[in-house]
């Protein structure tokens, strides 16, 4: 049985994609670019708000200034707006009791700024004793590097071979690999089956409950 099982945010717990296009095409208008229709913002998340504003902006104009003015004008209106659309994705909660209720610690990885990751955890999942709640903080590199999966081994030391990382995309199985803990792909997510098997996914879980059982 896993004692710790670590899990991204966007993508795997939270169906978030809309809120997320909302925040950025919000952005985008107010630049005066033009936006993208929210079925293809799947493609620009995963790497953090940087990456995701540089994606959505024309090449020409992805320049620093411009990424940090249109960061501002996203957290401005994500702030106010990232529960709007956004839940959970079914059986996530249950998976969750069903976990902690056997003792298995559970955590969270993601790329999306912490605040946001702090709100979002506890306006979702307000009764599940996470033992790390993490999310991107400034000077730390975002996922792939292994950085976050160690801040959260710090706070619960745990073997690696008794470690679940689980995340929705490349980029989590990545991390999974430079962390050295085992990989389990989820194909809910915002990221095809093909990607994670492409990154070396270590299992894939069609369903809550098939990871459960990989947990147990």
């Amino acid at each position: 049985m896993k004692q710790l099982v670590i899990f991204d945010l966007d993508g795997t717990l939270l169906n978030s994609i809309a809120d997320l296009g909302a925040a950025a095409n919000f952005a985008l208008t107010q630049c005066g670019f033009p936006t993208h229709p929210v079925e293809s913002y799947p493609r620009f998340v995963g790497s953090g708000v940087t990456k995701l504003l540089e994606r959505v902006l024309p090449e020409s104009a992805r320049s620093a200034e411009q990424v940090e003015v249109m960061r501002r004008y996203f957290k401005e209106f994500y702030g106010e707006h990232m529960t709007d659309a956004t839940v959970p994705y079914p059986g996530i909660p249950e998976l969750l009791e069903q976990l902690t209720s056997r003792g298995i610690a559970v955590a969270v990885a993601s790329n999306k700024y912490q605040s946001a990751v702090e709100h979002l955890i506890a306006h979702y999942f307000p009764e599940i004793p996470w033992v790390a709640v993490e999310g991107h903080k400034e000077g730390i590199p975002v996922k792939p590097d292994p950085s976050i999966v160690f801040e959260i081994l710090s706070k619960r030391p745990t073997p690696k071979d008794a470690v679940l990382y689980v995340g929705d995309s490349g980029i989590d199985m990545e991390t999974a690999r430079r962390a050295c803990v085992e990989s389990a792909g989820v194909t809910w997510g915002f990221r095809s089956l093909t990607e994670l098997r492409e990154h070396f996914a270590d299992h894939i879980a069609d369903t809550p409950s098939a990871l459960l059982r990989l947990a147990l």
